[in-house]
């Protein structure tokens, strides 16, 4: 890397933003590949380029009647940008979901030809399992997804209007989920030239933020838009590929890009003391080689490696000794205020157990991990979002927070049903059902997630989620003697549900705490683009007993593998979003080889790195 004077250091990224904004000239548009490390400022030079549009190529583009489309990671930074930017409609600002709707909404016939392939496929499919199997509760969900899909597929010719909510939890059956959206939208960007054409005159520029964690599918659908609109379309993502944390981002996004294509660095990292600089660069060594700079006014921080023998028989005790420890070394005494640590697992499964919601957290990561840390998992959000409000709010005598819910979720005060049977007595029999549901919490008892859904079910006060439907009738039907042929995916996700609903419903609570972002345990899809005073790290594969990230693995267990390659990144991300100092806290069989692996590898000095026996 050149030698840059050091007065010079903090305005070096200056560059990169010329360079953006020589690519968004709406004459002779080029698209980009923003290289941005941890702390370098991604929103602020993704504001500068807007400002530039703003400044230079407005009034051009409403003449023309186009905007400028922004796609972001979350609805807050949506908010931020918009703010920043005063709110101009000239700039479409919104969330990968939101976006891709807007692009398809109300293209109902393609739309419905799209949706009736798709589920005369999964129909055939779900026949074609259904045959070589017998009388189990593998079946059983079959045929409730038969039945639903068969609905739907059946509704398909009437429905002249589909609808869809980027953050609800979109039941309907003219309604569209979240992955048929982006699924719909990269087909019909991919496979149509109308399409393609109509979008490039609507938004001539597209910005994506966070572009290494976007469906690989749609950035796809992307480049093939910007190969057909050569000189008419800017394409510019905004990443860094050592921050890629789902599994249906690209891999290789940024590599073998088009000649013509700029590529536009960020060096500084203005988050992080030097210290904990140094450590993020000596980690993506391994990666990409890629380095950053810290400010030349950053202080130098505090970072330790506390190495711990993997049955240490108090772990809670040890990290309250960590944080202690901590708050000596740096004469910070909030480093012993719980509140004010952010303590960061790389498995969820242990903030979880920390909050005391593990069971219920763990069965539904297990069946789909991103849905339910966007908060869109149905079966996550019946329990979370309408069956605890109504519970809490007949707790506290709340009546009119108590109907507003159930106008918002119950099929009982839905319009059709408030047509068909408009008197008293209806009202009266949904406060029946309600109180019904509410008695299964009479004195101290603590029901089971099955006792609830049963009871709801039986009382048709919510719609039940299709998944679950098998589960909802009295009676056990489960067959342990089940085809050996079964489909081994779906046994694994029976006993998954089973296990989730001998669940005690008061778990529902914190788990709504921890994917609401409240607790103060949190994970690093959970803090994503988010910094903090005082960061802890907790890495323990033996309690969070995952399979996809394995740090015994990263710290010397072995020497290559993707799982190393997912979790250094996991361990980039998290140790990035320190800004004053980092507690690192690993629980190995081993604490010789970790010890000796950050030694050898210089992630460490010799005076940090703490063994605690």
């Amino acid at each position: 890397m050149n030698a840059v004077p050091e007065q010079l250091d903090d305005e070096i990224d200056k560059a990169a933003d010329v360079e953006i904004a020589e690519c968004l000239d709406p004459a002779a548009p080029k698209s980009f590949f923003l290289f941005a490390g941890a702390g370098s400022g991604k929103t602020r030079s993704l504001v500068s380029a807007l400002g530039h549009i703003q400044a230079t190529w407005s009034a051009q583009l409403r003449q023309r009647g186009q905007r400028v489309g922004v796609i972001t990671y979350t609805n807050a930074a949506c908010d931020e940008i918009k703010r920043r930017v005063l709110f101009d409609p000239l700039f479409d600002v919104r969330t990968i979901h939101s976006f891709a709707w807007s692009l398809i909404e109300g293209l109902n016939n393609d739309i419905r030809t799209w949706l009736t392939a798709h589920l005369a496929a999964e129909i055939e499919e779900l026949h074609r399992l259904e045959a070589k199997g017998r009388p189990s509760k593998a079946s059983d969900e079959r045929k409730a997804k038969l039945v639903s899909y068969g609905k739907r597929f059946d509704a398909m010719p009437g429905i002249r209007r589909f609808i869809y909510s980027p953050t609800g939890s979109n039941r309907t059956r003219d309604s569209l989920n979240h992955a048929e959206v982006i699924k719909i939208t990269s087909h019909f960007l991919s496979e149509k030239p109308r399409m393609r054409s109509i979008f490039v005159g609507r938004y001539p520029i597209l910005l994506v933020d966070e572009s290494q964690d976007t469906t690989s599918s749609l950035i796809d659908a992307l480049f093939r838009v910007e190969e057909q609109h050569m000189g008419e379309f800017s394409l510019g993502l905004i990443g860094d590929m050592m921050q890629r944390i789902y599994a249906d981002g690209k891999e290789d996004l940024g590599r073998d890009l088009p000649a013509f294509w700029r590529t536009p660095h960020k060096v500084m990292n203005h988050r992080s003391p030097s210290r904990i600089v140094s450590l993020l660069n000596t980690v993506r060594t391994a990666t990409d080689k890629q380095e950053q700079r810290a400010r030349t006014d950053a202080p130098a921080g505090v970072v330790r490696l506390f190495i711990l023998p993997a049955d240490y028989p108090d772990a809670l005790a040890a990290e309250h000794q960590v944080a202690s420890t901590m708050a000596d070394l740096t004469g910070d005494m909030d480093w012993q205020v719980p509140s004010e640590v952010k303590t960061l697992t790389l498995e969820h499964r242990m903030a979880a157990r920390r909050l005391g919601c593990l069971n219920a957290f763990g069965a539904l990561y297990e069946l789909d991990s991103q849905s339910l840390l966007q908060r869109t998992q149905p079966i996550a959000t019946f329990f979370t979002d309408q069956v605890l409000p109504i519970v809490e709010a007949k707790q506290a005598g709340d009546r009119f927070g108590l109907m507003r819910i159930l106008k918002a979720h119950s099929p009982l005060l839905s319009s059709e049903a408030l047509k068909a049977s408009p008197g008293r007595e209806h009202l009266a029999a949904v406060q029946a059902a309600v109180d019904g549901v509410y008695s299964l919490w009479t004195g101290d008892t603590d029901p089971s997630l099955l006792e609830v859904l049963r009871r709801v079910s039986s009382s048709k006060l919510l719609e039940i989620p299709d998944r679950l439907a098998a589960w909802s009738e009295e009676g056990d039907v489960h067959d342990d003697n089940a085809d050996e042929e079964e489909d081994e995916v779906t046994q694994k996700r029976i006993e998954t549900i089973d296990k989730l609903l001998a669940t005690s419903f008061s778990e529902v609570a914190p788990l709504r705490q921890y994917l609401a972002g409240r607790a103060r345990f949190d994970t690093h899809q959970g803090v994503k683009g988010l910094e903090f005073d005082r960061v802890m790290v907790i890495m323990d594969d033996f309690e969070a007993k995952g399979f996809t990230f394995k740090y015994d693995d990263l710290f010397g267990g072995k020497t290559e593998g993707k799982t190393i390659d997912a979790t250094r990144r996991l361990f980039y991300v998290v140790a990035s979003r320190a800004r004053r100092s980092l507690a690192l806290v690993a629980y190995t069989r081993d604490p010789s080889r970790v010890r000796q692996f950050a030694l050898g590898n210089r992630w460490f000095e010799e005076g940090e790195i703490i063994m605690l026996a």
